[in-house]
Formats: C-alpha cells, structure tokens, sequence
C-alpha cells in the first residue's frame, strides 16, 4: 500500500504540483499587482476590526483562528523536520517561496469564498471552493468531486495524521500508551465536534493565540541563546536552496518537491480548505476582498513565522543528522531538549497536542461544511461524519506513521489541482473584486460590496446575500 502512495506522490508532486502550486501563485502576485507585498500592512488594519460579527457569520477573528487551528498542526512541528530531512535545510527557503505565492493564492480562494457563500437551513453563512464551483463556473459536479476529496482528506486522513503525531509525541515524553491517548482523543474531540461550528471556532478563539504565542517565545529564547550562529544558519539553508551539490544527481528536484509539499500540507494556500472557514465570516469591512487579506496573514504567520521557528531549533542543534532513525516529531522533540533541556521535548509534545487537537476539531468543520454541500445545505448524515471522523482518530493514533502521511500527500495534492483550476478559471473575478475594494479604500470609504456593480458576479451570487452589509458593532 505505501508503495503505491508514493508512486501516485511522486507523480503528483514531481511532475504536476510543484508547477502548478508555483505558477498559480506567481500568476495571481501579478496580476493582483504583488499584493501580499504592497497590502501587507493593510491586513493588520483589518484585523483591527475583526471581532465584529452578526447572527449569520462568525466573526473575522474567529474565522482567522479557526483557519489557523486547521494550518497550525502537526506540519509545523513534525512536517518542518521531515522536510529537512529528506530535501535538506534548503527545502525551508522553498516553504518560504511557495508561501509567499501562496498568499496571493490564499487571498484569491477566501476572496471568491466570501462572495460565493449562501445561507444553511439554520441561517448561517456556509461556503468554500465546492460552493464557488457551482455558482462561479456552474460546474456542479467539479463542486461535488472537490467536497468528496475535502471530506476524504480533512475529516479522514488528515485527522489520523494529527492524532498519529499526537500519540508519538506524548508517548516519546511521558510513555503513554497509544490506545489510551486515541481513546482520549475520541472523547474529547467528540464533545467539542458535537457543539457545532460556532462552538468550534469559539474554542479555536481562545486556544490558538495562546499556543502559538507561547510556542514562538520558547523558539524567540533558543535563538538568543545561539544568536551568533544566525548568520551561519540563514548561509546554510540559502547555499543548500541553490548549491553545486544539491543541483546535481537529482537532489535538487527532491529538496524542492520536499519544501513544496510539506509547504502547502502547512499552509494550505491554494488547496481550498481555508476558504472554507473564510465564507463563514460576516466581515469587516463588508466586502469579500477583506476575508481574503485575512486569510492571506493566516499563510504568513503559520509558514514564515511557526515554521522558520521550527526550522531555527533544529538547525540551530545540529541538524536533522543529529538525530537519526526518528520520525518528524521526536526530532523537533530532541531538538528543542538539547537547547533548553529535558523539559524542551515534554514542552513540544504539550504544544503539539494543542496544535493538533484544534486541527481536528477545525478540519472536521471544513467537512462538515462540504457534506452540507453534497446535501444541497441539508445536515442529514452529520451525525454520521462525527462517529467516523472519530474513528479515524482512534485509528491514526495507533497505526503506522508513513502509511498515514503518504495517503494525506495524496489526498491533499488532489484536492489541490481541483481547486486550482478552479480559481484560475475564475480569476477575472477575483481581480475586479480586489480592484472594487481597494478603489473604494484609496477614496477614503469603507469598502462596501455592492453585488450589483459587478454585474456577471451578481447574476451567480446566492439571494439574500450580499445585499445587507449590515454589521454589529
């Protein structure tokens, strides 16, 4: 089984993805005129506003929390190792690299979620690439392939990824048994999964600042310690991105492949599932384009931030090559230990329990929106997604830990190339929506979205949305 993944992986990530993830983001940085770089100012002025919300959506900072819960996982901690690992300190500047196309890319999918959303039979806002495929490309079907994939990547395989590193986390530091800790897990993701999407992005409120922000200190305080070797380390991963020996005998293909991979499995700028928290929002200012500069932070602060955090600690103890035999977790585990001590590696696993428990819990809220999909916004079966996304808990934190990672690179890279396509088809609209918002934003008005002056988005918008921006304060 696991050499069939890598074989699907290798075509995936070899010959198609790492193209098309690369040249999707280079196409939107240019023609939304490198607006990661020009507005990345102007995503903190959004935030600023982002605690308003309204009974039909969640507010813009849970919609960022609840995205971050999903991106901040087991990809920051276990997946930064593995990606050094394999394509060497050189593949964290490709992470670099296809996170900062990927802001271009994520601002575009959260963008198009916001104005594509519609309302579910208990009035609150649902939405996402499926949505956008049926309304935007009336492509029904399209919408149907990618929530099915969505469903088998989010709610199944990805959920045992993080249960899996949960489990080899808390076991290489306190030697807990696995059954247990998938046990636990069923439990306790089962009573939060049970409250519901408000409930969800409540919770990913509260807990995500607080571990990312603690989880950056400990990082902050190892580089201090070794603030001389900085220079050496940002020499090394650069020589390593573009060095004599990397570019021959194939090692540079596979550093790149490795970076982007791991990259994407982090951010998940341009696969389509953070859209999906992004549509649920009643943002502010009303207009579309506001999720999308959120949703474009979202990439920065989990790729350029947690990630070259991560990457700091492992570099700055030697490398992965002082640590052999181990999988991702126990290196970022070890790592950490050698600088600050024995402490270091129960630190990480308290951490990653964190990260990846609100990974489940928001990853389940992706598929939950998505099987409302299959169902034309009915909540029939929802009951049967919790039991078996809980089962796939229990199931990954007690299987084999390459079997689970290779079937979530497929499951992701396929969702992926769906998705793509889809917002390079609609890429007209999301610039005339970026350019309505910031012409509006240069006038000195607060961008307002008027569905009626885009009139080829107005004829496919959903009814009853968009047509009261009306907002709480």
């Amino acid at each position: 089984m696991l050499e069939i993944f890598n074989i699907i992986n290798g075509f995936l990530w070899g010959k198609l993805l790492v193209y098309l993830l690369i040249g999707t983001g280079v196409y939107f940085t240019i023609r939304l005129g490198f607006i990661q770089i020009r507005h990345f100012l102007h995503t903190f002025t959004v935030m600023r506003n982002s605690r308003k919300s309204d009974k039909e959506g969640i507010s813009s900072f849970q919609a960022l929390s609840t995205s971050l819960a999903a991106r901040v996982g087991t990809g920051n901690l276990a997946g930064v190792a593995i990606a050094i690992s394999v394509g060497g300190p050189g593949a964290i500047f490709w992470m670099w690299v296809i996170a900062l196309l990927g802001m271009a890319t994520s601002f575009a999918e959260s963008t198009l979620a916001q104005a594509y959303k519609v309302h579910d039979d208990d009035g609150n806002f649902r939405g996402g690439p499926a949505y956008y495929m049926e309304r935007g490309l009336n492509a029904r079907w399209m919408g149907s392939l990618f929530a099915v994939l969505l469903i088998i990547a989010f709610g199944l395989v990805f959920n045992a990824v993080q249960a899996n590193s949960i489990a080899a986390a808390l076991h290489e530091s306190f030697g807990l048994n696995k059954i247990n800790i998938g046990i636990t897990l069923f439990v306790v993701s089962g009573v939060i999964i049970f409250t519901g999407i408000r409930g969800i992005a409540r919770i990913s409120e509260k807990i995500v600042p607080i571990m990312a922000l603690s989880y950056l200190l400990i990082a902050l305080c190892v580089v201090l310690m070794n603030l001389n070797q900085i220079p050496a380390i940002l020499s090394l991963i650069f020589d390593s991105a573009f060095g004599w020996k990397e570019a021959t005998g194939g090692a540079f293909g596979a550093m790149v492949m490795t970076g982007v991979q791991r990259g994407l499995f982090s951010n998940e700028a341009g696969m389509g599932s953070a859209a999906n928290a992004a549509a649920t929002a009643s943002p502010y200012p009303p207009h579309p384009a506001s999720q999308g500069y959120v949703q474009m932070l979202g990439v920065f602060i989990d790729t350029i931030v947690i990630c070259t955090a991560t990457a700091s600690i492992i570099l700055l103890s030697g490398g992965v090559e002082s640590f052999t035999n181990m999988g991702g977790v126990e290196i970022t585990q070890r790592a950490l230990a050698s600088q600050v001590g024995d402490w270091g590696g129960q630190f990480v696993a308290i951490a990653l329990m964190f990260f990846a428990f609100t990974s489940i819990i928001a990853n389940y809220s992706y598929a939950e929106t998505n099987l409302m999909f299959l169902q034309h916004k009915h909540s029939h079966g929802v009951n049967t997604l919790r039991v078996t996304v809980l089962g796939m808990i229990m199931f990954g934190a007690t299987q084999s830990n390459e079997v689970i990672w290779a079937l979530a690179d497929v499951s992701m890279g396929l969702m992926a190339i769906v998705n793509l396509i889809a917002i390079l088809l609609l890429s007209n609209e999301v610039v005339k929506l970026a350019k309505d918002y910031n012409q509006q934003l240069n006038a000195g008005k607060l961008p307002t979205f008027d569905r009626t002056k885009i009139p080829e988005l107005d004829r496919k918008i959903a009814p009853g949305i968009w047509e009261k921006n009306k907002i709480n304060v």
